[in-house]
């Protein structure tokens, strides 16, 4: 497989980076110090042929997005295992990036998931992107007969994950005892391309994860709080400007605190009603219930796009300049959002 551009996007291929320094660090910045954008969007599921999914993944890649994603589930007639995707799009593609966006910690140990995820970032040359979550669709646990603990337990369980997993790929052997994992002694191989480590991804809607998303994450993912039982208004209505600073706040004032500089991290965002008008016609990106939220409240939110694709551009702009959000994505419907990112990406 050729090799592909590094974690921080550059305008021509870059050798691996060494050892040293956060992943997150961009290899070029956008106006006054901030990230270029960055556009991800999501895997298409396995009720096409095969072929045609991959011809769809390099659709994808060609119409100039950053990165493919892919969901952790087994329930909702959810089909895909998110490393045998990725894999495959990484196969398929030669440029574009694999997120899993994200894992559910509880359904993979951190020793396995380092592994297959090290052993992807060698075979892709460096497209990897970890995306790490506690778990929130209580129906997966039920349907494979793992306990869905409060949400602390599994936050904590999460953090003790994520150590490992950071640990296992650097350059010594790890020994961790905590309260719900140990490893003992054990080397993590192969060494990735990306160096320290593949960028982690860990986002959600609640203080304890967005703490602890600005304490150990590269990218760290802006979210309304995510449970079977929210109302989707309620979540749009979650995402309104004064709500999304605060969750800012919350993962840079963790990073700060840790002894992180909050300016290393990357922030990304889910766009939930996106409308982009052509030639006066509006088409639909992503589907949600924004049409019973109130039309000011909608206008305000950092999670809403409507206008045509000049207007989206300035807003998009805009709402990076406010808030630091880059990576981005913008729903399901690529023609739609394609001219945003022809416009955009690497900006």
């Amino acid at each position: 497989m050729p090799p592909a551009q590094p974690f921080a996007p550059a305008a021509t291929p870059a050798t691996p980076t060494p050892r040293t320094g956060s992943p997150a660090a961009p290899a070029g910045s956008g106006p006054a110090g901030l990230r270029p954008f960055r556009f991800t969007a999501a895997m298409p599921g396995l009720d096409r042929p095969v072929a045609r999914w991959r011809d769809e993944i390099r659709r994808i890649e060609d119409l100039g997005f950053d990165s493919v994603s892919v969901s952790d589930h087994f329930t909702g007639g959810w089909a895909m295992d998110p490393l045998v995707a990725m894999t495959v799009a990484a196969e398929a593609s030669t440029r574009l990036r694999v997120l899993g966006m994200v894992f559910c910690n509880d359904f993979r140990h951190p020793v396995l998931l380092h592994k297959a995820l090290a052993n992807l970032d060698v075979f892709s040359g460096g497209r990897v992107e970890i995306g790490l979550g506690a778990g929130w669709l209580r129906d997966d646990h039920d349907a494979a007969g793992l306990p869905f603990d409060p949400p602390a337990v599994r936050v904590a369980r999460l953090a003790e994950s994520i150590e490992i997993l950071l640990r296992l790929f650097g350059d010594k052997p790890v020994d961790f005892t905590g309260r719900h994992y140990r490893v003992s002694g054990l080397l993590g191989l192969p060494e990735p391309v990306q160096r320290p480590h593949p960028p982690l991804l860990v986002g959600g809607g609640s203080r304890r994860i967005l703490e602890l998303a600005g304490r150990r994450a590269d990218i760290i993912g802006i979210n309304p709080r995510l449970a079977p039982d929210v109302d989707p208004l309620a979540a749009l209505a979650e995402m309104s400007p004064e709500r999304f600073a605060r969750k800012l706040a919350w993962a840079r004032d963790a990073a700060t605190a840790a002894g992180r500089d909050p300016a290393d991290l990357e922030f990304q965002s889910r766009m939930f009603d996106v409308r982009v008008v052509h030639r006066g016609v509006a088409h639909r990106a992503s589907s949600s219930h924004a049409r019973l939220v109130d039309p000011a409240a909608l206008a305000a939110s950092p999670s809403v796009l409507h206008g045509s694709v000049s207007e989206c551009v300035d807003r998009l702009l805009a709402l990076r300049d406010r808030y630091g959000v880059s990576y981005l994505h913008l729903g399901g419907n690529l023609d739609a959002a394609a001219p945003i990112v022809a416009r955009l990406a690497g900006r």
